[in-house]
């Protein structure tokens, strides 16, 4: 290489113009440790372990990745995390055992479900404000938000319904009754499909999230396993629309299916107890949390193949990665 041009490639270096390969961390909710793990995944191993309060369950990243946010059941409060530093810089009063949370596209909307309250609650996310509410079914726990953020699915595990909220009106547009225990709600990237998961029912409802009917259902038959120690609860879609991940909770499994089939194309054996997933920003990786043996599990997306366990806190339940796509 000629002088000129070494030099001019170190000052870029030097600059900041060539950027190293950019890590990403994962969150990971320990509920009964009442702590939040943090993972590097590139390195594939943990790198800290932040004290919160008490029951810390559902977590959202904010669209600028400059905000963690945590429902902490026990405490009623949501705790906010800066993931540069770790810190926890603030926390709020969320209402009556904050189960899960999600933010609205634009970051300026924090959704909550008040699991005894029977509310699905909304904040600004920069005043921590309340700004109102939508009563829903009993227990209400998961919650999605649409791509464009003008609908919001809330699940109610006693009600066995899947509500759908406009979120600009606050207003119930519909009461989808699915089948028994929904756990999780799973928008599909282009918006048109709402994947509810039923974790007594043993299967995940498809339902038409414009005419709020149900289109289908996706069925699981774990060979070895009887039908009732197969509980879907967290549902992931890749960015494609192609595959939806469903953990399978004590199945311990995560199920990998073709989302325009319904077909289950491969069973993919995890930790034990698996509740949650997250994709890495470039989906090369699927994570898992396994709330019994106390582990994230790492899945090879391309490969469908687990590569690694990592030990985290007591009883793992959700998890983010700031920068990938919220489920």
């Amino acid at each position: 290489m000629p002088l000129q041009m070494k030099s001019l490639a170190l000052a870029l270096v030097i600059s900041g113009a060539v950027a190293p390969a950019c890590a990403f961390d994962a969150f990971v909710t320990n509920e009964k440790g009442n702590s939040v793990s943090v993972i590097d995944t590139e390195t594939l191993t943990m790198k800290k372990t932040i004290p919160v309060s008490q029951r810390p369950r559902g977590i959202v990243a904010s669209p600028d990745n400059k905000r963690i946010y945590v429902a902490l059941g026990d405490s009623d409060a949501i705790a906010v995390i800066d993931p540069q530093t770790f810190a926890v810089v603030e926390d709020f009063p969320a209402g009556r055992d904050p189960e899960r949370i999600d933010i609205s596209p634009d970051g300026k909307t924090l959704y909550v479900t008040n699991e005894d309250s029977n509310f699905l609650t909304f904040f600004d996310a920069a005043t921590k404000e309340r700004l109102g509410g939508v009563r829903v079914g009993v227990e209400p726990e998961g919650l999605a938000v649409s791509p464009d953020g003008k609908l919001i699915v809330a699940t109610t595990e006693t009600t066995n319904m899947a509500h759908f909220v406009d979120a600009a009106k606050r207003k119930t547009l519909a009461n989808v009754l699915v089948d028994a225990r929904p756990r999780m709600a799973a928008f599909t990237p282009d918006g048109a499909e709402v994947w509810v998961s039923a974790e007594i029912g043993g299967d995940v409802v498809v339902v038409d999230s414009a005419t709020f009917k149900i289109k289908d259902r996706v069925k699981f038959e774990v060979p070895g396993l009887r039908s009732e120690n197969v509980q879907p609860v967290g549902i992931n879609i890749s960015r494609d629309g192609k595959l939806a991940f469903v953990s399978l909770g004590p199945a311990n499994r995560i199920a990998v299916v073709d989302v325009k089939t319904r077909q289950v194309v491969k069973y993919l054996l995890v930790g034990q107890r698996v509740w949650h997933a997250a994709f890495t920003p470039d989906e090369k990786y699927l994570l898992t949390t396994n709330g019994v043996s106390n582990d994230v599990s790492v899945i090879d997306v391309a490969a469908q193949k687990v590569v690694k366990s990592i030990q985290v806190g007591e009883s793992p339940w959700d998890l983010v990665i700031p920068g990938a796509p919220e489920p």
